[in-house]
């Protein structure tokens, strides 16, 4: 049962994406900065996708299913008026999913070198 509740979160993060992707023009008129950001949160989005199939699948299905739907979000925007889907597009993605796992096996690394100075300086006492 709590596989099953761990799906919902990112389930409704892909549905928020498909929604956005839909959107025949969201340039917010900021120029160069509209662009940077928008990349920016598409890293971001896809990160957290990661993560949170992560917790239900555990990484490297996380990876595979968020490279995936990246690949079908591009899809499905060139059937959007004003959008277009583009393997470069879908490479930031995947950036975005890259990141989080490099900062998710970081996060990793310290926890262990943690948990294992604790069991060094318990033993020692």
């Amino acid at each position: 049962m709590a596989r099953l509740g761990r799906i919902v979160p990112p389930v409704l993060l892909m549905g928020l994406i498909f929604f956005l992707s839909a959107q025949p023009d969201l340039n917010s008129g900021l120029g160069g900065w509209d662009l940077i950001l928008r990349k920016g949160a598409h890293m971001t989005e896809y990160g957290l996708l990661w993560f949170l199939w992560t917790r239900v699948f555990g990484p490297l299905p996380a990876v595979a299913i968020a490279l995936a739907y990246a690949a079908t979000d591009e899809f499905h925007q060139t059937f959007v008026h004003g959008r277009s889907g583009t393997p470069v597009d879908w490479a930031i993605d995947a950036t975005g999913v890259a990141i989080a796992v490099v900062l998710w096996i970081a996060w990793r690394r310290r926890r262990a070198r943690e948990a294992l100075l604790v069991a060094e300086v318990t033993r020692t006492r």
